[in-house]
C-alpha cells in the first residue's frame, strides 16, 4: 500500500491555501475521501492506496471567493481535478500551486 499526501499553495497571495475542499476518488469516480485543507494548506487523513489510477479534486473557486477575490461568472477555474497513477509502493505527494487563472502540480516528495 502507498501513502498519499497533498499540499495546496495559493500563488496569488503567497500563502498556504487553508479551507479548500478536497475530494479523492478512484478513476471511475468512486469516492474514497473528502476533507478540507488546514492552516498549512495540507489535507490530513488521506487513505493509503493500492496500485491504480485516482483523482484529486480541489474546489478552488469557492476558496478564492471566500478569500475576497472577485471572480468572473463562471470562474475560469471552478475545480481543479488531478488524475494520477500509483505504480509502486512508497509515498506519493501531489502538491497544487493555484491562482484563479492557473495551476501547476508535480509528484513531490
Amino acid at each position: 500500500m502507498t501513502s498519499l499526501s497533498t499540499h495546496v499553495l495559493d500563488t496569488t497571495h503567497g500563502r498556504p491555501a487553508a479551507g479548500i475542499a478536497v475530494r479523492l476518488t478512484t478513476a471511475d469516480g468512486a469516492p474514497l475521501f473528502e476533507g478540507i485543507t488546514n492552516a498549512d494548506g495540507r489535507c490530513t487523513g488521506l487513505p493509503t492506496l493500492a496500485t491504480g489510477r485516482y483523482r484529486l479534486v480541489f474546489a478552488v473557486a469557492a476558496y478564492f471567493r471566500a478569500a475576497g477575490v472577485a471572480l468572473p461568472d463562471p470562474p475560469f477555474l471552478d475545480v481543479v481535478a488531478i488524475d494520477f497513477g500509483i505504480a509502486d509502493d512508497g509515498h506519493y505527494h501531489v502538491p497544487l500551486l493555484v491562482s484563479p487563472f492557473g495551476y501547476s502540480t508535480y509528484r513531490g516528495s
